[in-house]
């Protein structure tokens, strides 16, 4: 029995090793702009959309933890240039959802491509594992439509070239909604980030359980 003692000892240290390991929660960034940092809010540490999908992680007792990596004015170059900072700890799930700047200061779509493929092969360096989820994004009409027509296209291109996981676009049923978006028309209030966030848990919940 004694000579025994050692075997089953490291055998629940192992068990009680590996249940520990699947407690532990897994990280999920969101990795945007304004629109992802809340702009605007009263409190957009409760109402921006990345909290809202923490809190729809909590109801259902799935063990993430979510990092609002957004900032306010971020273009996809600046994104590019900050990426590795923000990863200095590792994403299980990092979602990318930047560019609306672009758009509205009429970069041009090739240059917001290479960005973005850019910060899509820094994320792959880092963090050989995680699944990335790309947001789409998509320009008004008052922008030019072959302007529009062409930076749309980016997001599925991208996504489909690197075998991405796509949100059609973060802000359907919201974009172009004045009552539910700020006086500047562009950031959602706490309502319109209320659909929003449910535009990124259709795609999200799959993956996240």
């Amino acid at each position: 029995m004694s000579a025994r003692f050692p075997q089953l000892f490291f055998l629940w240290l192992a068990l009680a090793t590996a249940a520990l390991g699947a407690g532990a929660p897994r990280t999920l960034v969101f990795f945007g702009d304004s629109l992802t940092a809340g702009y605007g809010l009263d409190d957009p540490a409760s109402e921006a959309y990345p909290a809202l999908i923490q809190q729809k992680l909590d109801a259902a007792h799935l063990s993430w933890r979510v990092v609002n990596a957004g900032l306010s004015g971020e273009t996809t170059a600046g994104g590019l240039r900050r990426v590795e900072w923000t990863l200095r700890s590792p994403a299980d799930v990092f979602v990318l959802a930047l560019g609306a700047n672009d758009g509205l200061r009429g970069i041009e779509p090739a240059i917001s491509r290479a960005n973005l493929q850019g910060i899509i092969g820094r994320v792959r360096a880092r963090c050989p594992a995680a699944v990335i989820v790309l947001a789409g994004m998509q320009m008004p009409p008052t922008m030019g439509e072959s302007y529009a027509r062409e930076f749309a296209a980016v997001y599925s291109d991208v996504a489909r070239e690197n075998h991405l996981v796509l949100i059609p676009f973060l802000l359907a049923g919201v974009g172009g909604q004045a009552e539910l978006n700020q006086p500047d028309g562009i950031h959602p209030t706490a309502q319109g980030h209320a659909i929003v966030a449910e535009n990124v848990w259709a795609v999200l919940q799959p993956l996240l359980r």
